[in-house]
């Protein structure tokens, strides 16, 4: 059953929770949200299962997060302290993709987080860099223009991917979803403001930087970056293919990284 919380910026999240024990959030990256994500639910079942509680949240305007206006950051952030809260004070965060980003973000902005999980974060593989990126992308959300947004955030990814979700019945409510990635282009472009030493000095606690053993270019190389720029950060192979992770060997990751916290 759907449990709901409010922020301290006046949202209110939609979630799930499972088991008990220490915390663990998860953050996704552009577009899913838990009916449309059984990967990530599956997860979180089967980690509640190794002494951990989950807990799975709508992102701010998907699901049963309903919310009006600029999704920003700074308003994810406060959903992401909600649901830390929800889970006893302090979690892992799990982010998938772009999720890698903002749940950084939410660390160094010194969110009670006791260890990261990043799977495959997109952290510098944008043509003409971040910045660019998101200036592109709020340019088509200020205009109201979802469409042209959805393109321009699948923009650096295969060429078909495009191709293939405009041919989808379902490409009009995929596009609605862009107004979503305000805060997915905001903690991709602020994580390259600074080089990777500098930008993520903040980041003490544990940190699993993880790639799929069959992947995309770019995924592996940014893993390594990450780990490599911050000290506490172990870089790991995991089972899982094209951008998504196999749920129980990611489970039991996770039931691990919590139980150090």
């Amino acid at each position: 059953m759907t449990e709901f919380a409010d922020t301290s910026a006046g949202d209110r999240i939609g979630f799930d929770r499972y088991g008990e024990g220490p915390g663990v959030v998860f953050v996704a990256g552009a577009g899913p949200f838990r009916a449309t994500d059984a990967t990530t639910t599956e997860t979180a079942r089967l980690a509640a299962e190794h002494g951990v509680q989950t807990l799975v949240y709508d992102r701010l305007g998907r699901g049963d997060s309903e919310a009006q206006g600029d999704l920003t950051l700074e308003r994810e952030i406060a959903a992401i302290a909600a649901a830390i809260d929800e889970v006893g004070g302090s979690a892992v965060l799990v982010g998938h993709s772009s999720g890698c980003s903002i749940a950084l973000a939410a660390a160094d902005a010194g969110l009670p987080v006791t260890a990261l999980a990043l799977w495959e974060a997109p952290i510098g593989q944008f043509t003409g860099g971040a910045a660019a990126f998101e200036r592109d992308i709020l340019r088509h959300l200020d205009a109201g223009d979802l469409e042209a947004a959805q393109v321009e955030y699948m923009r650096d990814m295969p060429r078909e991917f495009l191709e293939q979700a405009r041919a989808m019945p379902e490409w009009p409510q995929i596009a609605a979803g862009s107004r979503t990635y305000r805060a997915d282009a905001r903690s991709l472009a602020w994580a390259e403001e600074l080089g990777p030493a500098e930008r993520f000095a903040r980041i003490t606690v544990p940190v699993l930087t993880m790639v799929g053993a069959q992947t995309f270019p770019g995924m592996t190389e940014t893993a390594e970056m990450l780990a490599a720029a911050i000290p506490s950060a172990l870089f790991r192979v995991m089972p899982g293919a094209w951008h998504d992770w196999e749920p129980a060997p990611m489970a039991l990751a996770l039931a691990e990284l919590a139980a150090k916290g």
